[in-house]
């Protein structure tokens, strides 16, 4: 086993939460290094972005179908891609105090995700190609660089490139050395948000593989360390393409070797001072590797129940606080539509989660622990290693029931003692095919493991929404105990990411303001 997976195993049991030992972090919230969550360039061209906000979008049950036709590569047709996937959903206020929320789930709203986009020559931003970070705070590109290249002439018309990056500093700053765990997961978030913004224009999201990071880090700028301060460094995650087709074969030489060595703008200072994690750093590092040699599948369109405008439902997309313990029960039929929606790939590679879900409240199903499971392929080792008096009833296709009980103490317990996991209808654990994975693809499937659960939480989080219920991730929960609770007792399977549905309480005493309303 080489170095990088050991590091990758090492830092994964490290940062388990337990009862009496939670993941290292400062254990205080130190407000004079809280990181600004809006990077901007200094020195960059600026292209202000037209809103999006009175375009007419698809109903939002429509937009999976893959029929709808493929809106042609405009600078409007950008600006609600991303307006409508990494841009602002809200700000709210309570006294003086106010802070954006985006479309893209975040733990704790930290935002570590980036986005970068290139493009063939488009009026109004460049007559060459270009380079840009998204801006979401001013709805603006931040143009990095301009080249010639005939990179796109072997690409579909309407294609474009995006790319995804974390600044793992900003989540540091609260949740110490747990954070690399949720730098990943909200990459998923992001991930699955451009996904769904894309389709509403009838756009095809591609994952490039065949990328190593060092490639990504030379095409993103982030090579270039003279424009970052080395405490607040961006590493790269993925690449997309964005494209009328579903799938193309693309290589990145050529653009690698068109894009010049020096971009304009240098990333603005995020905070005042840092803290030092050692392992942070050894784990960016680790998983900093070659990526995306999985097998790949097909996809099929999963019904959905009849849904308002799509563009409504992802500003409405929030995450709860608090759900509403007097007001629980939801419908079968509310519930097969949510766990059929994360049925499918999230990213067109075999699925390595499964859920185990804590049934508290769901007409027609007995209260209890329940398996769904996203690969059959995992069915028969996870009978094997689970608790041997679980029940495995097969309730409908991919759904067993596990055991009969009410689960709602041990969901909460399990939950770092959040309410949040005891109150809802149901809360679930994403449990992953482990070790097997990260042996066999190297250490940077570990941060993949996570893109897929934070992709899955997104859909969750925009499936409730369609079915006016309410969701929330949760990053807080004691790993081990879980996997005790299932008779797990090798990390061939581990639990990534947890989720809870319910109907929140809405906290009256914040004001809601429109997204834009300080461009006005």
């Amino acid at each position: 086993m080489n170095n990088n997976i050991n590091e990758i195993f090492t830092y994964h049991n490290a940062t388990k939460h337990a009862p009496m030992r939670y993941a290292r972090s400062l254990g205080y919230m130190d407000w004079e290094t809280q990181p600004n969550p809006f990077r901007a360039y200094k020195g960059s061209s600026q292209i202000a972005l037209p809103l999006s906000l009175g375009n007419n979008t698809p109903p939002y049950h429509l937009i999976f179908d893959n029929e709808l036709p493929s809106a042609p590569l405009l600078i409007e047709s950008i600006s609600q891609f991303f307006q409508f996937s990494l841009g602002l959903a809200a700000w709210k206020q309570a006294g003086d105090n106010k802070w954006a929320l985006r479309c893209n789930a975040s733990s704790g709203n930290l935002q570590p995700s980036e986005a970068y986009i290139i493009l063939p020559p488009l009026n109004k931003v460049s007559t060459k190609c270009s380079l840009s970070h998204y801006a979401p705070k001013t709805h603006q590109l931040e143009k990095l660089c301009e080249f010639d290249s005939k990179f796109f002439d072997e690409l579909e018309e309407g294609s474009f490139l995006v790319g995804l990056s974390s600044i793992t500093w900003r989540e540091v700053w609260k949740y110490g050395e747990r954070a690399f765990r949720y730098c990943s997961l909200d990459a998923g978030h992001a991930f699955r948000a451009l996904q769904v913004s894309a389709k509403m224009l009838g756009w095809n999201v591609q994952v490039v593989t065949g990328t190593k990071d060092t490639q990504l880090s030379r095409i993103f700028g982030f090579d270039q360390e003279n424009r970052y301060i080395k405490e607040e460094a961006e590493y790269p995650d993925m690449l997309l393409c964005i494209s009328p087709l579903i799938k193309q074969d693309l290589s990145l030489d050529i653009l690698t070797q068109d894009l010049p060595k020096q971009y304009e703008g240098s990333a603005y200072i995020l905070s005042a001072s840092h803290q030092e994690w050692e392992m942070i750093q050894r784990i960016e590092v680790a998983s900093f590797s070659d990526a995306f040699a999985r097998p790949e599948v097909a996809n099929l369109p999963v019904p959905r129940l009849p849904s308002f405008e799509s563009k409504d439902l992802v500003l409405k997309r929030r995450s709860a606080q608090m759900m509403d313990p007097n007001n629980t029960s939801i419908s079968g039929e509310q519930f097969y539509t949510l766990l059929n929606s994360v049925k499918e790939s999230m990213d067109g590679f075999e699925n390595s989660a499964n859920l185990v879900l804590f049934v508290h409240d769901v007409d027609g199903l007995e209260r209890g622990l329940y398996l769904m499971i996203r690969n059959k392929k995992h069915l028969a080792s996870l009978k094997r290693l689970m608790r041997q008096s679980f029940l495995f009833e097969e309730i409908r296709e991919d759904l067993y029931l596990l055991e009969k009980d009410d689960f709602r103490s041990r969901a909460k317990t399990i939950s770092c003692n959040q309410d949040i996991a005891a109150d809802g209808a149901f809360s679930l654990g994403m449990l992953c095919e482990f070790s097997e994975q990260i042996q066999e693809y190297g250490a940077h499937r570990y941060k993949e493991l996570y893109w897929e659960c934070g992709a899955i939480g997104q859909q969750l989080y925009l499936e409730a929404t369609a079915l006016n219920l309410s969701a929330t991730g949760i990053g807080c929960y004691l790993d081990d105990n879980f996997h005790t609770l299932l008779g797990l007792t090798s990390n061939q399977y581990q639990s990534l990411y947890h989720f809870t549905i319910g109907r929140s309480i809405v906290d009256d005493r914040l004001m809601t303001l429109d997204p834009y309303h300080h461009l006005d």
